[in-house]
């Protein structure tokens, strides 16, 4: 067989080299360390943690060493992809502040020397190379149709793969020319498969940069490199545009390991030096059976990326949960230095977990609690106002035309030495401050409704708000004293049955007619925030 006589054949107006090519991508200028790695998604939906979670890992160990992220669209699957898909993967990583380096804007701009950044704009790249690989002899046309339904290439298939043992070859390998040639003539299409060199009995060991060494059984199929469209699959576009893109370390999910030989021989074949492949573990979630199971969109809202943000967590919250599942170093590394930013942080790709990490939403409640703990008044209220804005416009409706009001109130026992930590997402706190928002409507259970009505009753006669804390509380106790509650905790012990209750208990009963609840923050910066008037309404038994 004349292969390079065949590559004409098959392509007669490709005229591109694979050293055209490489003259226009040059190796990167890279200095000792520094990492060149990918967000490489597909448009096909929107975006998952685990997606999310690869991506993480490529960008920070690009910035910890001063790299070069870049994103690449991976759109050659046009029947799946989603409508606005392509501008929600850049959505999300703008909302988390992910700063790329290299990508292609969404009025199609590439930014960066080694575009295009997406895939469909490629087709005359991979063309080239698939021609190459024809002509050395490497590849072959398949004019084979799809086999659903069509016995006599599902026959024609098994005979093959039954003589030539373990070995899958694809029976248009041994095609020849003559007959290529009336395949051509008669407009048949044709898909570019590789012309394995193995038997099906070798073996390979790679080397994982997360797992170490992996012994696996080398690839002994003609896989697909171009289907009939001209599009690759996965493993050609990813073999020649992380080797274009000077790409040195490629982070995937663990199911990839299984098709990992595939890849490799795909190099050897195209005459590439393999990338370094990080194989990263997948995000879990326990089962009801107890079993650890992938975490998955359609049970688990979590593992929509949009999620964390219709429910208000803050971005920051996000990312330093993902970097204690990345590498549990970072939580003692935290607890040293509490006030820097995540990003000083500093892990390599040993640093990572081997583990299948287990997604514990508490874990991320408590993360986020501390952040918007350290927060002031001005800044909850920014971030609150932000996401109703998107998510409850009423809602943002309010904050804005009672700016001053609602700051006040996202200041509440905020400051000082030891902060509240009861709120870890933005859309709790209208619940969480609810009677701060409108009188509430019903109360937890009262142990004395007489005893309630009498106190509050007594209370709002002719009730001013002190100035001062002190003379506040110097005013309850004397209202609570003339009524028979005690003001003298070991008195009150001593003999229970004498009093009513104590100042606790009228305190409790302030609490209720304010907030409807037992228990909130201090009593006395509710009433300053309300107001004289409000605090007097909400006192007076209706």
């Amino acid at each position: 067989m004349d292969y390079k006589k065949l590559a004409d054949l098959l392509y007669p107006n490709v005229k591109l080299t694979p050293k055209d090519i490489f003259e226009k991508y040059p190796p990167r200028a890279l200095k000792d360390g520094e990492v060149v790695s990918r967000f490489a998604p597909s448009p096909t939906g929107f975006m998952h943690i685990g997606n999310f979670f690869q991506m993480f890992i490529s960008y920070s160990l690009c910035k910890v060493t001063n790299g070069v992220f870049f994103l690449r669209m991976e759109d050659t699957d046009a029947k799946r992809e989603v409508e606005g898909a392509r501008v929600f993967i850049h959505e999300i990583l703008d909302r988390f502040g992910v700063k790329v380096d290299e990508y292609q804007t969404l009025d199609g701009k590439d930014i960066g020397n080694y575009g295009p950044y997406v895939q469909s704009q490629r087709k005359d790249i991979y063309e080239a190379f698939a021609k190459d690989l024809v002509a050395r002899g490497r590849a072959f046309p398949c004019f084979c149709k799809k086999t659903e339904g069509k016995e006599e290439v599902l026959k024609e298939r098994e005979t093959k793969f039954i003589e030539n043992d373990e070995r899958e070859y694809d029976p248009c390998r041994d095609l020849s020319y003559e007959e290529v040639k009336a395949h051509i003539d008669n407009g048949d299409a044709f898909a570019i498969r590789l012309k394995t060199k193995n038997t099906g009995k070798e073996r390979i060991v790679f080397h994982d940069l997360i797992k170490g060494d992996i012994e696996a059984k080398a690839n002994a199929k003609d896989v697909i490199l171009l289907k009939s469209d001209g599009i690759p699959p996965y493993p050609f576009a990813h073999a020649i545009d992380d080797t274009l893109m000077g790409t040195t370390v490629v982070v995937r999910g663990e199911e990839y390991i299984s098709s990992t030989p595939v890849h490799l021989e795909i190099f050897e074949a195209l005459g590439f030096k393999p990338i370094a492949y990080c194989h990263n573990p997948s995000v879990c979630k326990i089962g009801e059976n107890g079993n650890r199971r992938k975490i998955s969109k359609r049970y688990d809202p979590e593992a929509r990326m949009i999620y964390y943000f219709e429910e208000g967590y803050p971005a920051n919250a996000v990312l330093e949960y993902l970097l204690n599942i990345v590498n549990s170093g970072f939580e003692k590394w935290r607890a040293q230095n509490p006030d820097a930013n995540w990003q000083e942080f500093r892990f390599g790709i040993n640093d990572i977990t081997a583990v299948a990490p287990i997604f514990d939403l508490i874990k991320l409640n408590d993360i986020s609690k501390n952040i918007i703990a350290k927060m002031n008044a001005q800044e909850v209220y920014e971030n609150w106002l932000k996401w109703a804005k998107e998510f409850k416009p009423s809602l943002a409706e309010y904050l804005e035309k009672n700016k001053e009001y609602a700051t006040k109130v996202c200041g509440i026992d905020r400051g000082g030495l030891k902060p509240r930590k009861d709120i870890y997402k933005w859309s709790m706190i209208e619940e969480y401050f609810s009677y701060m928002l409108a009188r509430p409507q019903e109360t937890e259970e009262i142990d004395s409704i007489d005893n309630y009505k009498e106190f509050l009753s007594e209370y709002s006669k002719d009730f001013k708000l002190p100035t001062e804390k002190d003379e506040w509380f110097a005013g309850v106790k004397l209202v609570a004293e003339k009524l028979g509650y005690a003001t003298d905790n070991k008195a009150y012990k001593a003999n229970p049955e004498a009093y009513k209750g104590n100042t606790a208990k009228v305190c409790e009963y302030i609490r209720l007619a304010l907030t409807g609840k037992k228990n909130s923050p201090d009593i006395y910066e509710l009433m300053t925030i309300l107001g004289e008037s409000e605090v007097k309404d909400r006192l007076t038994i209706k």
